[in-house]
């Protein structure tokens, strides 16, 4: 029985630092405050879905360090009901990190790739994944083994998403943003072999090419229904879903598209923005898995991303999916 939802990918420790202002070169600024958390895409992502609904098999792939960092990751994750036994202990790397600087209106991460780099397609125990119904993997453009050429596939993690579709599992991929021209020649080869892709404004933008923001920065619907065309005419199976800060799309292959906006929340509710986008790809995985409408699936998310923003870190703001789901009565959307 396919009961389980898997995530493979990036194992992190955020250590958030709170600052006023992001510096320009030469500059200080001051950091208010310091704290420790669970980051990454499966650290995120599997620890908010574990958050709205506990009842769920959850599983986690992927590598850690034998380090403080690594033991603690395992025990989070493991106190949220997550199986780690499938995590591997990398002998050679240390636990990844990031330093994510965090102002009130945006945040910047430096990060460290550490025993994430070391995780292989090899580390997946396909053997043993007949429960599994979705395997969510990220970040794209930051698992150096994955992203690395094959022959025949263009990249190993287009090559990891067809293996786990042979086997009837459902494919879903997040992608991390970053500047350059490897984007599409990473992320492009994955396309036919993802059911799910669950991405923000910016990436969906640097994977088809097309901007999704016009000259006074608003979003352009018609360039985001452009955009999704894109990526079902490039291979994705099943749903492409975008977020962006004023709300979220979904669309499926059979040609509908939702939207609905992010919630009203007033300034002092927002407290940092780390974890948001995990937050919102957590409420769509939740929903596939639970075979929800687009319409509800994009409310699941938005509460799931609005519940994110009450505490600084990545994952301390989630909460179970009763409580989530009043949110949008209580603050009303944009």
């Amino acid at each position: 029985m396919k009961n389980t939802i898997a995530i493979g990918g990036n194992l992190i420790v955020d250590m958030v630092k709170t600052i006023d202002v992001y510096p320009t070169p030469g500059m200080l600024t001051n950091i208010h405050a310091v704290s420790s958390c669970i980051g990454g895409c499966a650290g995120n992502t599997l620890t908010d879905v574990a958050i709205i609904d506990s009842s769920l098999s959850l599983r986690c792939y992927g590598r850690v360090g034998n380090d403080d960092n690594g033991r603690y990751i395992r025990d989070f994750m493991a106190g949220k009901g997550i199986d780690m036994s499938a995590v591997i202990t990398d002998p050679d790397q240390p636990t990844s990190f990031t330093d994510v600087m965090t102002t009130p209106e945006e945040r910047t991460f430096f990060h460290a790739r550490g025993a994430n780099a070391n995780f292989t397609m090899d580390d997946l125990p396909f053997d043993n994944m007949d429960d599994v119904a979705i395997l969510h993997m990220g970040y794209v453009l930051l698992l150096d083994a994955f992203d690395r050429e094959d022959p025949q596939f263009g990249t190993v993690m287009a090559k990891t998403l067809a293996k786990a579709q042979k086997k009837g599992i459902k494919t879903s991929i997040d992608v991390v943003s970053e500047v350059g021209e490897r984007f599409k020649k990473i992320v492009n080869p994955c396309l036919p072999y993802c059911n799910y892709i669950i991405i923000n404004e910016i990436e969906a933008s640097q994977i088809s090419g097309i901007p999704l923001r016009n000259t006074n920065g608003k979003m352009d619907e018609k360039a985001v229904h452009a955009s999704i065309n894109y990526l079902f005419d490039h291979g994705v199976g099943d749903v492409v879903c975008i977020h962006c800060p004023e709300g979220g799309w979904y669309g499926t292959k059979h040609g509908q598209v939702a939207y609905y906006p992010s919630l009203n929340l007033p300034k002092e509710f927002i407290k940092g923005k780390v974890g948001a986008g995990d937050a919102f790809c957590a409420g769509i995985l939740y929903s596939l898995f639970k075979g929800f409408s687009p319409d509800k699936s994009l409310r699941v998310a938005s509460a799931s991303a609005a519940s994110n923003l009450r505490e600084k870190n990545s994952v301390d703001g989630m909460l179970p999916y009763e409580e989530m789901m009043k949110l949008d009565n209580i603050y009303g959307l944009q």
